[in-house]
C-alpha cells in the first residue's frame, strides 16, 4: 500500500509539472503574440532563386542577442526538419509538418555561423543564424543544413541579400568578422 501511494504521489507531480510547463509556454506566446507584429507570408512570385534548396532542420527563432528566449507565437517555436530556399526576394524556410517561415530580403539584418540558438548547441558553428527584423523587433532564426560544406556559402548569399543600410548600420564589409559568430574577444585573442 505504501509504494502504490508514492507512485501516485510521483505520477501527480510529473503531471504537475508537465501543466507548469505547458502553462508557461501558452502565457509566453500571449505575451509575445501582444508584442510582436505577424510574421510575414510569402508573395505569390518569389523570383528567381539564389541557391539550390538545402534539406536540414530548423532549430528556431529568438530575439537577437538572446539565444534562449524562443518565439513561440503560433507553431514558430517547434523544431522540425525542412529545407531552405533562397530567392532573390527573400528567404524560405519551407518546414515539414509546421506552417513555413518567410523572412522577406529588405528584412535581413545579418547573417553569420554559430553554435547556440533557441537552447539547441551543436559542435562548432554548425548552425546558419539569419538576423533579421520583424517591426520593432530583431529576430534570429537557425538552420541546420545537412550539407555543412555549403554553409559559408549560404552565410554570405544570405548576407548578400540586407539592404546596405541594415538597421544595425553596418556594411557587408564590417559584418563580415561575424560570419562565424566569434566575439570581438576571440578575435582579438588571435592576432
Amino acid at each position: 500500500m505504501e509504494r502504490t501511494l508514492w507512485v501516485l504521489a510521483l505520477v501527480a507531480l510529473a503531471a504537475l509539472v508537465f501543466y507548469g510547463m505547458w502553462r508557461g509556454w501558452h502565457n509566453r506566446a500571449r505575451r509575445q503574440a501582444a508584442e510582436l507584429p505577424a510574421f510575414p507570408v510569402p508573395p505569390a512570385d518569389l523570383g528567381e532563386e539564389l541557391r539550390p534548396a538545402a534539406t536540414g532542420m530548423y532549430v528556431g527563432t529568438t530575439k537577437a542577442d538572446h539565444w534562449q528566449d524562443r518565439v513561440v507565437v503560433g507553431d514558430i517555436g517547434h523544431r522540425a526538419n525542412g529545407s531552405t530556399h533562397l530567392h532573390a526576394s527573400g528567404l524560405l524556410v519551407r518546414r515539414t509538418g509546421a506552417s513555413d517561415l518567410w523572412i522577406p530580403a529588405e528584412s535581413v539584418v545579418d547573417c553569420r555561423l554559430d553554435h547556440k540558438l533557441a537552447n539547441k548547441v551543436v559542435p562548432g558553428a554548425g548552425l546558419v543564424v539569419v538576423t533579421w527584423q520583424l517591426g520593432e523587433v530583431l529576430l534570429d532564426t537557425g538552420f541546420r543544413g545537412d550539407d555543412k560544406d555549403v554553409q559559408t556559402e549560404w552565410v554570405e548569399a544570405i548576407r548578400a541579400l540586407a539592404p546596405a543600410d541594415a538597421s544595425d548600420g553596418t556594411d557587408a564589409g564590417s559584418r563580415q568578422g561575424r560570419s562565424t559568430g566569434d566575439s570581438d574577444e576571440s578575435r582579438q585573442e588571435e592576432k
